[in-house]
């Protein structure tokens, strides 16, 4: 005699075990779709749900998710499937592929529906660290290929000048030679920030001193364009911790994003930046890069933090901004802009002090 579900007592300790050990979540609703049995791992990571409806208990939502596949199973007696973001009881946010399956009577009708809900939260973020390795290819192929062409022009420059003795060559090769090595440097440095994880590095450091780092690295391109770079501090701030690395990492791409909406105005010629180390309040500090640049709209500004997104086109690789977003949320902090297009921008990151 062959057994059917509704044959298989889920009280009996063999079969039990059996389903306690799956390495997956296996839960029994019922048509109002109250959770009338689950399994351990099911009862580990988001309690006994037991007597509850499943949204509740994966959602804490007070409906039936959109596309319930539990539901469309009692409908039509089909196995459905659906992707949902469930949360387990400690908190933790995860994706789950979940699958449902008819339990039926004697004469054909569902009684109940079996829901196997798998986690994919590890295959989903691989998945899309593989999506931005394929963007990250196509996207900054050509931002490369014109440093490169930068790097070849310069070197050719560079040989006449020692071919024909002319110092006045030699050193106009060189700073193109320098200004594209400096351009593949911070895109490949960009590019190994954004696609590996990394634990942060925290320890005592003045914020002060970062920023008047980052002003010493790029005050000698600023005066050659024409920007007047400074830092303005209040002197009462003290040491807080940090990751000094990201941090800079952060300053540069914001000095820099300044320093190339103030080169992309084509009205004047003199322009400003200015990084700012202040206390947001009592608990908290701030950097602020100041400049007036040619500004953003209200459409750019709710893009710039889009890995890949650039108002530059094929000059630019989107990558600076979202090296920015990411330091900044490894810190727990935020991130605050004002900006209007033809009179520059304001980029404020407030970070806990600790």
């Amino acid at each position: 005699m062959v057994q059917t579900a509704t044959d298989i007592d889920l009280t009996d300790l063999s079969y039990r075990n059996i389903i306690d050990f799956l390495p997956c979540y296996l839960s029994v609703q019922n048509r109002s779709l109250h959770i009338i049995f689950a399994n351990r791992a099911f009862k580990n990571d988001f309690g006994n749900g037991i007597g509850k409806p499943c949204h509740q208990v994966y959602k804490g939502s007070p409906g039936p998710c959109p596309a319930c596949p539990v539901q469309k199973t009692f409908l039509d007696k089909q196995s459905h499937m659906s992707e949902e973001t469930v949360q387990f009881s400690n908190g933790q946010v995860c994706r789950m592929i979940v699958q449902s399956a008819p339990i039926l009577d004697s004469f054909g009708n569902v009684t109940a529906v079996m829901e196997l809900a798998f986690d994919v939260t590890k295959l989903k973020e691989e998945q899309k660290e593989l999506m931005l390795l394929g963007q990250s290819i196509a996207v900054l192929s050509h931002g490369i290929k014109n440093i490169l062409e930068g790097l070849e022009g310069g070197a050719y420059v560079v040989d006449e000048g020692i071919k024909t003795q002319d110092m006045r060559l030699l050193t106009k090769g060189w700073q193109i030679v320098s200004k594209n090595i400096r351009e593949i440097s911070t895109v490949v440095k960009n590019i190994l920030y954004t696609s590996k994880k990394r634990s942060l590095i925290l320890r005592k450091v003045s914020p002060i001193d970062l920023a008047v780092e980052v002003r010493e690295r790029y005050r000698e391109k600023a005066a050659a364009e024409g920007i007047d770079l400074g830092v303005v501090f209040n002197p009462e701030l003290t040491e807080t911790t940090l990751d000094p690395s990201s941090i800079r990492k952060m300053l540069n791409n914001l000095v820099l994003n300044a320093m190339e909406a103030c080169g992309r105005d084509t009205v004047r010629k003199d322009h400003f930046v200015k990084i700012r180390v202040e206390f947001y309040d009592k608990r908290h500090l701030m950097f602020e890069v100041v400049d007036d640049g040619i500004g953003m709209d209200s459409v750019t500004r709710k893009e710039i933090f889009k890995e890949f997104f650039s108002t530059k086109g094929s000059e630019g690789t989107g990558l600076g901004l979202a090296v920015v977003d990411k330091v900044v949320t490894e810190h727990g902090g935020r991130i605050e802009v004002a900006s209007s297009a033809g009179k520059g921008s304001t980029f404020r990151v407030i970070l806990r002090r600790r």
